[in-house]
């Protein structure tokens, strides 16, 4: 005696009109990652920053990193190796190509202290603050 009643939803209504297959990406995968595939962690303790960045599958030559001030810059670049020359590729989903990442620190950072170490595909950056100059009053002339 009691009819359920369906709800609609206009959201999924409107998408189910488009094909099946329009949301799946293509075959080849992406040519560049984008550059939110350099996933970022960074901490703060009373001497220095701490950042710690994923870049999985990237030698560490082909790392770059640039300080400038408050600014930190990584570079990193994935070359495309084809190992099979003899056979063609029907499904990829490994990137190649170059990403960068640029973040600013709140305080400037001593580029002559910091260090970086890389291990397992995570890059660990070391970054001290520099220590602010002390206030000196101006002598009028």
């Amino acid at each position: 005696m009691s009819s359920l009643i369906s709800r609609s939803n206009l959201f999924e209504d409107f998408f189910k009109e488009f094909s099946p297959g329009f949301f799946i990406k293509p075959l080849q995968g992406n040519l560049l990652p984008s550059p939110g595939q350099i996933r970022m962690d960074v901490h703060e303790s009373d001497a220095a920053y701490t950042v710690e960045a994923e870049v999985p599958g990237v030698a560490k030559n082909d790392i770059h990193v640039t300080l400038d001030r408050q600014s930190v810059t990584l570079k990193a670049e994935v070359q495309r190796e084809s190992s099979h020359s003899d056979q063609s590729c029907l499904h990829s989903e490994r990137h190649y190509g170059a990403v960068s990442r640029t973040l600013t620190l709140p305080c400037a950072i001593d580029s002559q202290k910091a260090k970086a170490h890389y291990d397992k595909g995570v890059l660990t950056l070391t970054l001290p603050k520099s220590s602010p100059s002390s206030a000196q009053e101006l002598a009028i002339e």
